[in-house]
């Protein structure tokens, strides 16, 4: 039987005009994307959130906008659900904590997740991993774009 996964994801750009990115092992896989995830039963969206960006960044964010929703089919690369994904331009609410890594994959031993600073002038599709992640990205550069002319 298939399903819909919903999922939700931050987009946090700090002071230096710099992306959050987590690089994560799952499933024998490792791949690079947007802090956030999977939306629990009786949740809301907003409320997911904030609750994926405590249990991964042990962050509280507030969220600024809605960005984007997948608007094409997406299978997941770990079940038979299809994947509708909600990208939010978040801030920090306060100072983070993470211990940020410059490599991609450069986990601690006993961790399969770190995180990253992208600068917006050096981003590209290619920093994540999943085609709704670099869907969001090309949006973002589009942005980016428009607002330099």
């Amino acid at each position: 039987m298939s399903y819909f996964n919903v999922r939700v994801y931050g987009l946090l750009i700090n002071s230096a005009n710099q992306l959050l990115v987590s690089d994560e092992q799952s499933g024998g896989r490792s791949f690079s994307k947007f802090p956030g995830g999977g939306v629990e039963y009786g949740e809301g969206l907003i409320d997911a959130l904030k609750r994926e960006f405590m249990e991964e960044c042990e962050a509280e964010i507030d969220v600024i906008s809605h960005f984007y929703t997948t608007d094409f089919f997406e299978k997941s690369s770990f079940n038979d659900s299809q994947i509708i994904s909600i990208y939010y331009l978040v801030r920090e609410a306060g100072p983070l904590k993470l211990k940020y890594k410059t490599r991609v994959f450069d986990f601690d031993p006993d961790t399969v997740q770190s995180f990253r600073w992208i600068g917006l002038d050096e981003l590209s599709e290619d920093d994540v991993t999943f085609r709704t992640d670099k869907t969001a990205v090309s949006l973002l550069l589009s942005l980016i774009a428009e607002g330099a002319d």
